[in-house]
């Protein structure tokens, strides 16, 4: 940017990431697919999501309580308070596990602020592809 252009840069997208456990894989998968996008980020994520994104790629992530102490409740609140702009919530709807994280609060939430909330990993494609055009 010279310094003539009033443009100034977006700020930064501001994303959250939580998966169920057999989502775990997909979830490191895709952030593989959208490293490069995701390194200019700033990332959120339950806490063994979080650990797996920071351990097997190397991104920067805020690691919040794992999704059956609260992390799912604590990125809610982040999301009430205008601090999300993305939530990639990797279900999986075929065998929850107890233990897991509740996504219908999470998405109630998301519906209510306007948030874009992914639930499967067509989706989180589709968006994620489109906000990296943006940058």
């Amino acid at each position: 940017m010279s310094m003539t252009d009033t443009r100034s840069a977006a700020p930064a997208p501001r994303i959250a990431l939580i998966a169920h456990d057999h989502k775990k894989d997909t979830m490191v998968e895709l952030a593989r697919e959208y490293l490069a996008f995701l390194k200019t980020c700033t990332l959120c994520a339950t806490g063994t999501t979080g650990s797996r994104l920071q351990d097997q790629l190397g991104l920067t992530v805020q690691r919040m309580l794992s999704g059956p102490l609260g992390g799912d409740l604590q990125i809610g609140a982040k999301l009430a308070q205008g601090e999300i702009d993305l939530v990639v919530f990797l279900r999986d709807p075929m065998t929850p596990q107890p233990h897991e994280p509740d996504i219908n609060a999470l998405v109630r939430a998301c519906d209510v602020h306007d948030v874009p909330c992914a639930t499967n990993l067509s989706t989180a494609r589709l968006v994620l592809a489109r906000l990296s055009e943006r940058r």
